[in-house]
């Protein structure tokens, strides 16, 4: 009973001082964390709007119109005091839980571009989604995301027919094609409300 209390006591002692060390290298690297991670999402933001000079934080204005699609943080990009477009970060199912996206819009009701941010997709099947080096168009190298650019915010944006799916990933183009496509909506009417969409 003696060396059963003491084994106890020596790993009480051991998963506190684990449990202390933890909690100080979490607070130690928090704030590094939160500036990459602004980071990361600055430059996305000013990759989808190269000619951008403010990202104004508008989040909560913008509604999802699915509720299979959430919407996180949104912005209104501007040059100057003119509204170039709208960004939302914004998840929605897909295959290995929830993926989330980044969709420009731009005043025109076009989209600007797509980034991927996190997913849990197969990788090299649905985790081609978010590959640099996957093309839906090889001889055009266009990817999958990259296919968003340009697209009129009002169509249908159905895998196999006005998208390009990934190859064995039916459900993972499916879902960022309608995250996408909830994200231009909403996005196309709080600008067309704001007077910004052309």
């Amino acid at each position: 009973m003696k060396d059963m209390l003491k084994l106890g006591l020596v790993l009480a002692c051991f998963a506190t001082a684990a449990c202390v060390g933890l909690a100080l290298v979490y607070n130690a690297t928090e704030e590094i964390i939160a500036q990459r991670s602004q980071a990361d999402l600055e430059a996305a933001l000013k990759d989808l709007f190269p000619s951008a000079d403010v990202f104004s934080d508008i989040t909560g204005e913008i509604a999802s119109p699915q509720n299979t699609v959430s919407f996180g943080s949104q912005y209104a990009i501007k040059q100057g005091d003119a509204l170039l477009g709208t960004a939302i970060r914004a998840s929605g199912p897909s295959y290995g839980g929830l993926i989330t996206v980044l969709v420009g819009v731009g005043a025109d009701g076009r989209i600007a571009g797509v980034k991927i941010l996190e997913h849990q997709d197969t990788p090299g099947l649905g985790a081609n989604a978010a590959s640099a080096s996957y093309f839906v168009d090889k001889p055009a190298k266009l990817t999958f995301c990259g296919q968003f650019a340009g697209k009129p915010v009002t169509d249908p944006f159905e895998p196999k027919e006005d998208v390009a799916a990934i190859t064995a990933s039916t459900i993972t183009s499916r879902a960022v094609a309608s995250v996408v496509k909830a994200s231009g909506t909403a996005a196309a009417a709080w600008m067309n409300a704001q007077g910004g969409v052309q």
